[in-house]
């Protein structure tokens, strides 16, 4: 069955060469009283980032009002900032990923006018490929703590790293993007432009951010609100990445070849606690103070996560105002499981228009099925198997025609 899996991964993962500026249309938007739709939540605990919190279906986190579209027209999701949790016990948080995975050729775009933050705060606007760490990552937006300006951050195998050349408006802090166990450290970009994160972001009435997922490389531009480009708004339908200037971070191919690090990516978003990032010791203490944390003393946990929790859970949420995706592919549903591999195929069944979400909208409980380190589990049954690996050879021969019909221009 192995052999199942790598045809339909490969028609999954090759695309047409697109340059780095280029016009994507409209794919998947996510904005309004329909949100949530096209999004699972997984339940369960933090199994990729060891953060203090339990992650609720999507039945618990709306009973909990953890999830919901405020009077405004926005989605709110956020940390349990009013139940009192015992000594050794998990705060309740949520995670959402969605449904499609979508394809190289894609740009993601992510506005919030709130972000999450304070002493051990986690959030992050990510997107992870099937078989993590196989498939890659994108840490589009992300920050701790305190901390003033977020960061971005590819995390791939061995052989992806950043252009010692490149040209961008971040600073540079890591270039190996497999650095670390299972590439947990990867390769970081720290955004130097003011009001990126924290405080600053949420007074300065938010950002946008944007990221291109490109045969060419991958690009992140960021932008306060009132610097926003014309072509990204709740409205558009198109975009043009040759008019955005240069980007906060660049991970160019020739330094990493992104058909062969990168699957196609489902978007996460979350909110966890402490954990390998903000409860680390020595980047805890500081934006956050107090003693360093050691093998019985976890600080990080202590003042905050139990208890009645911390003040600061009264800003740990976010205020989204949408998530759109343009690409000129077509995005892929999970079809089945094969070994530990999942079968992707086109999502055309699903009569979805832009603005109106995607998949079927129930936002299901994805218990286990999603996250860093563990395998789908979506069921593979024998006929599914079968239809996934016939969509993929049929797209394995398109994209390879089309491939060979570039190299003659």
């Amino acid at each position: 069955m192995r052999s199942l899996s790598a045809l339909v991964f490969l028609a999954a993962s090759v695309s047409p060469v697109f340059a780095t500026g280029a016009t994507y249309s409209i794919l998947r938007s996510y904005s309004g009283s329909t949100f949530f739709n096209g999004w699972d939540y997984f339940d369960g605990f933090d199994n990729t980032t060891n953060g203090d919190v339990n992650y609720l279906s999507q039945a618990n986190a709306t009973a909990d009002g953890l999830t919901f579209i405020n009077g405004a027209g926005n989605a709110i999701v956020k940390v349990d900032n009013t139940t009192f949790v015992p000594f050794n016990i998990k705060r309740n948080s949520v995670k959402i990923i969605t449904h499609d995975f979508f394809p190289i050729g894609s740009v993601f775009v992510f506005d919030a006018l709130h972000l999450p933050f304070g002493c051990s705060v986690w959030p992050s606007f990510w997107t992870m490929g099937q078989d993590w760490p196989a498939g890659g990552e994108i840490d589009i937006m992300e920050g701790v703590n305190k901390m003033t300006n977020d960061q971005m951050t590819l995390h791939a195998n061995a052989g992806c790293t950043q252009d010692t050349s490149v040209t961008q408006l971040g600073k540079t802090v890591g270039s190996d993007c497999s650095a670390g166990r299972n590439s947990s450290e990867g390769c970081t970009v720290q955004e130097t432009q003011p009001n990126s994160f924290g405080d600053g972001f949420n007074s300065n009435g938010g950002g946008v951010w944007a990221a291109q997922f490109d045969q060419s490389g991958i690009f992140i531009w960021f932008w306060s609100r009132n610097a926003i480009p014309a072509d990204v708004s709740k409205t558009s339908t198109q975009v043009d990445t040759s008019t955005w200037g240069t980007p906060s971070a660049a991970w160019p191919a020739s330094s990493c070849n992104i058909g062969q690090f990168f699957a196609p990516q489902q978007l996460v978003i979350d909110i966890t606690l402490c954990g390998d990032f903000a409860g680390q010791a020595q980047i805890y203490q500081q934006t956050c103070g107090g003693p360093l944390s050691n093998s019985t003393f976890n600080t990080c946990y202590v003042d905050n996560v139990i208890n009645n929790g911390t003040s600061d859970y009264a800003n740990a949420f976010f205020e989204i105002q949408y998530v759109k995706v343009y690409s000129n592919s077509t995005p892929f549903v999970a079809d089945g499981v094969s070994g530990s591999s999942t079968i992707l195929v086109s999502d055309t069944a699903t009569g979805t228009v832009p603005g109106s979400g995607s998949g079927s909208g129930t936002g299901a409980p994805a218990s286990g099925s999603t996250g860093g380190s563990s395998s789908k589990t979506n069921g593979g049954e024998p006929d599914r198997m079968v239809v996934g690996l016939r969509a993929g050879l049929a797209m394995w021969a398109t994209t390879l025609f089309a491939g060979f019909a570039w190299a003659l221009l």
